[in-house]
């Protein structure tokens, strides 16, 4: 095992404050934890490959959303700090500065330990300084014939002016003399291109990056110059732009809104520049130019974008590549939802319960295929946040209007880096004959429920799903999440009173069985640990296990630590941002939490309180953020059937035992490994071994 990279002390300093953790340097902590999976050796080689490309997209989400989000609260609210550390915005962006310096330099030997690995199973990824003459001149060949077309070249004076550098797009910059005089030279790369190109001959596979290409022969464009230098750049734009409109603005479309917001991103301002040259007169040139702080330039000498590692499985043999990634693995389908000869009588009369991706999203799209045939279905409502590319449900949906059913479809265009999907989909339901609505005043939309309304003769009944994850059938394969499909007759009227308010904005509203933000959510949750507050001071015990993706609501938290100062047992699994930290004397020291990054994309989110007859549990749509709390439309469903919360509670059971993938977050704000006592547990393999008999 390579051993993992730590972030010194005196910087975690920096962002705790007695029990609470800076939430972006815990998702910078989270980040660096996607990093270490890719110096796993529990992992096969082309999956560790794929974790540093996914630490690389991450980081770039994180300045464009994050990072752009402080930027301009440094602007507008420069005194402004945050509620749990007192950090302002400028002191929070020099603290990740310096953190995400570091993770650059893990990340150069993260990557120089797989590139050696690569050689050593036949794929050796090849620099300039590698090159045989021979290989020198066919790389001039492919560059001549394939990438020179494609590239965007110019210099810049006064009929040519600096040009608008597109957000993570790769250029070239040189420094051009003729005739004694000096300008500057550009060439844009086309992401178009492909970012390996396979050498012939031998063999083992050669592959020449597209970096190292232009890198090599680009200058040779610039036809009558000289050049004297020469610099990689990439810059990253801010992507936190504003998506409340006023509701009472009927004479504009809120589609055209979205889509004007969503170009403006390529002009917003910029908050980071990637270079592959460490010192560099044309990088100062640079930075004066674009009038960004040094602090946020970062250097890596090889890529500024991993995801060519996606593919280098492709220029292996079959059974060589598959040999060196996870086994395939298909979700299961329960046995009784197999065997059932219509998927509504069968929940009817009994709640089905799925775990994604360990069973299959198939029972959901089968239930709307059903739905959109069966004479007894009156309505379908349902909400969505993300789609698949090529989406069933959709094509289910636009059916099930087709066949006269009345569909309702609340679609999110403010989902984040989805909007122009969501739009494209928003546009082919609505010409299908869906209702659609757009959302909820200035709330997204983030809940995950389906309400199917059934008349048979004159009694009405209620089919609804109720998720933690997004009716996408792409990622159902790669995040675990949790369903449940119920005809519980209160959930159901719920379901159809959800639609109703969101119809007609309004968020005020109390439900008999569902939680939902922003109105009852956060204080139905709180209500439930006070309950085990006062179990644990009348010294019946008190016990609550969560699992979510990020924990950064004050609120919540605060009333965790009271939950723990009574006596209260607290176990969390918390894939993400923990803004709490656990194990402090007195504080919280009987609060425990992991985290599991492993090879599916740990998403569902479950809340129990108590234990055994006395317990309460809910799945929700929600981590306890206040975004999601105070912020959001979500929504949190009581599992009510005995044996699904039996099955929950040994899901989290198994996962508290992970002894392989888990980190254990520490007093001091580090993530360790947990320690081994007894057989190596594994949870996802666990799982899957246990769906794989299925």
């Amino acid at each position: 095992m390579i051993k993992e990279f730590a972030i010194p002390q005196k910087i975690k300093r920096k962002f705790i404050r007695d029990i609470y953790v800076n939430r972006e340097f815990s998702w910078l902590l989270f980040n660096k934890r996607v990093l270490d999976q890719s110096v796993d050796l529990t992992n096969p080689i082309l999956e560790r490959c794929k974790f540093l490309s996914i630490f690389t997209s991450n980081l770039d989400e994180f300045f464009m959303v994050r990072v752009g989000s402080l930027v301009n609260e440094n602007l507008t609210e420069p005194t402004e700090t945050e509620n749990k550390t007192q950090l302002t915005a400028a002191k929070q962006l020099d603290g990740i500065a310096e953190v995400v310096r570091r993770l650059y330099e893990a990340r150069a030997v993260c990557y120089n330990v797989l590139r050696k690995e690569l050689s050593s199973v036949g794929v050796k990824i090849l620099r300039a300084s590698d090159l045989t003459p021979r290989q020198t001149e066919e790389c001039r060949e492919i560059f001549q014939h394939h990438v020179l077309p494609l590239l965007s070249i110019m210099v810049l004076d006064a009929k040519h002016p600096l040009m608008q550098f597109e957000n993570k797009r790769s250029y070239l910059i040189c420094q051009l003399e003729r005739d004694g005089r000096r300008t500057i030279g550009v060439v844009a790369v086309n992401p178009s291109l492909d970012r390996l190109y396979r050498l012939s001959g031998e063999k083992k596979v050669r592959l020449i990056p597209l970096e190292e290409l232009v890198r090599l022969f680009a200058k040779y464009a610039f036809t009558g110059y000289t050049v004297s230098d020469q610099m990689l750049l990439r810059v990253t734009r801010n992507a936190d732009f504003d998506t409340a409109i006023e509701d009472t603005d009927l004479e504009r479309d809120f589609t055209e809104i979205m889509k004007q917001r969503v170009e403006s991103r390529a002009r917003m301002g910029i908050v980071r520049l990637e270079v592959d040259r460490a010192e560099s007169k044309l990088k100062e040139f640079v930075l004066k130019i674009l009038k960004l702080n040094p602090k946020f330039c970062f250097t890596d000498e090889r890529f500024f974008d991993y995801k060519f590692l996606f593919s280098v499985g492709n220029y292996l043999p079959r059974e060589e590549a598959a040999k060196l990634k996870y086994p395939p693995f298909k979700g299961a389908i329960p046995p009784e939802v197999a065997v059932a000869p219509s998927l509504i009588d069968l929940i009817s009369a009994r709640d089905v319960f799925l775990s994604y991706p360990y069973d299959s999203m198939d029972p959901v799209v089968d239930l709307l295929e059903e739905c959109s045939k069966d004479g007894r279905v009156s309505s379908i409502m349902i909400t969505i946040y993300r789609l698949a590319h090529h989406s069933r449900i959709a094509e289910l949906l636009c059916r099930a209007a087709e066949n006269g059913k009345q569909v309702t479809v609340v679609i999110e265009l403010c989902a984040r880096f989805d909007e122009e999907n969501n739009l494209y989909f928003a546009n082919k339901l609505q010409e299908a004959g869906c209702t659609i609505i757009y959302g909820m005043e200035n709330y997204k939309v983030h809940s995950k429920i389906i309400s199917i309304v059934l008349k048979d003769g004159e009694e009405v009944r209620y089919i609804t799903h109720l998720g933690t994850g997004n009716y996408n059938e792409s990622t159902s394969r790669q995040y675990t999440d949790l369903n449940i499909l119920t005809a519980d007759r209160a959930i159901g009227e719920d379901a159809v009173a959800f639609f109703r308010n969101v119809s007609i904005c309004n968020p005020d509203f109390t439900y008999e069985r569902l939680l939902v933000a922003p109105k009852t959510l956060k204080s139905g949750l709180i209500r439930c640990i006070d309950r085990e507050i006062e179990k644990a001071k009348a010294g019946k015990g008190g016990s609550i296990l969560a699992k979510m993706n990020s924990l950064t609501d004050k609120e919540i938290i605060d009333k965790f630590v009271a939950a723990s100062e009574a006596g209260v047992r607290i176990r969390l699994i918390v894939r993400g941002i923990c803004c709490l930290l656990p194990g402090v004397p007195g504080k919280t020291e009987n609060i425990r939490v992991i985290s599991i990054v492993g090879r599916f994309l740990e998403h569902s989110r479950v809340y129990s309180f108590g234990d055994g007859e006395d317990r309460v549990m809910y799945i929700s749509s929600a981590d306890l953020m206040t975004r999601n709390t105070d912020k959001r439309v979500e929504i949190a469903t009581p599992v009510l059937d005995t044996r699904i919360a039996e099955r929950i509670d040994g899901i989290l059971q198994t996962m508290l035992s992970d002894n392989i993938k888990a980190r254990k977050l520490c007093p001091d704000g580090e993530y360790r490994r947990v320690e081994m006592l007894g057989e190596a547990l594994d949870a996802q393999e666990y799982f899957l071994a246990h769906a794989a008999q299925k």
